[in-house]
């Protein structure tokens, strides 16, 4: 193993509901004969209450994220003090619920995935543009209709870990009837001591949610509670500059590159990520794709400028390759 990689083991375990109390909730639940309910206290009971959590074994577990989100330099600091204090206490990955706030295309939502690849804790993603209810994250009565646990009961309870990395996108897009506020349930989950007691509407036991890493993302706060922005640590991310934007370009490439066996160079031609530079981040991938498919359409194992949607996406700047 390479001296910049690492290893984040799985270590150490927390319960995060009682069998005792899905025994009792499936007691009380057998008159109202909810099938689907019943057969998801029995998911509960046969995975048991306990769930791993992850600790960090190296301070310095972050510093490839440098190189693969360079914009992020702020974040990333933080959260490398939080790990700092988890590795000096032995205690698990932890730290405030964070809103990444930005224009749109700048690596929200690749931050937040590589982050939790980074930290090895499991990754979950809701799109809050689409959510209408608070029921989504905190589930619904199980007397509705077509009623199911929420997001966070479904990744605790279906998942290995107790500390997943939640990536709540586009935040400030939450919308609905404001008798179920979607950003509702946040109030008490992104406050440790209420977190402890957090209970699912539908499942009806209580679940220690106080582990679980919020992400947030969102393009404008000001469609945000202040009270849900209090709670969280607040980070303005800006546009990669062009030396970041030429940096992440070239990561791109060669991670495309090793992932299949086209027969492209492994490094980048530099007079093709020029152009690709000019680019936002989230338009780099499907620009670079569509470039590879057209150099083999002309023949070609190597690209061209004029691969890259015909050479329109112009970007002139200077630097050394």
């Amino acid at each position: 193993m390479a001296p910049s990689e690492f290893c984040i083991p799985l270590a150490d375990a927390r319960q995060i509901y009682r069998v005792e109390d899905v025994d009792k909730a499936l007691e009380q639940n057998a008159p109202a004969r909810n099938e689907a309910l019943s057969a998801f206290y029995g998911r509960m009971k046969e995975a048991g209450g306990t769930r791993y959590v992850v600790k960090p074994s190296r301070a310095d577990a972050l510093s490839s994220l440098y190189e693969r989100c360079p914009n992020f330099g702020e974040v990333i600091d933080d959260v490398r003090k939080s790990l700092a204090l988890a590795v000096s206490g032995n205690e698990p990955v932890s730290f405030a619920p964070m809103l990444l706030l930005g224009e749109p295309g700048i690596g929200k939502t690749h931050f937040a995935r590589a982050l939790s690849e980074q930290l090895g804790t499991g990754y979950h993603f809701v799109s809050m543009s689409s959510l209408t209810a608070g029921w989504i994250l905190s589930g619904a009565s199980a007397q509705w209709n077509h009623a199911k646990p929420g997001k966070v009961a479904q990744a605790l309870v279906g998942g290995e870990v107790a500390n997943p990395v939640m990536v709540l996108d586009e935040v400030d897009k939450a919308g609905g009837d404001s008798r179920y506020d979607p950003l509702g349930p946040l109030y008490e989950l992104f406050e440790h001591d209420t977190a402890r007691r957090f209970r699912d509407e539908y499942v009806d036991v209580e679940i220690d949610a106080s582990h679980i890493l919020w992400v947030t993302t969102a393009n404008d706060e000001r469609n945000i509670p202040e009270p849900i922005l209090n709670r969280m640590n607040v980070y303005a991310v800006p546009r990669p500059d062009a030396d970041e934007s030429f940096a992440i370009a070239c990561r791109l490439y060669r991670d495309i590159v090793a992932a299949h066996d086209w027969g492209f160079p492994e490094e980048p031609p530099a007079a093709v990520m020029e152009v690709l530079a000019a680019l936002p981040p989230r338009e780099q991938r499907r620009a670079l794709m569509s470039a590879f498919g057209a150099a083999k359409l002309a023949g070609r194992d190597e690209l061209k400028p004029e691969d890259l949607d015909g050479g329109r996406a112009k970007g002139k700047r200077k630097i050394g390759f």
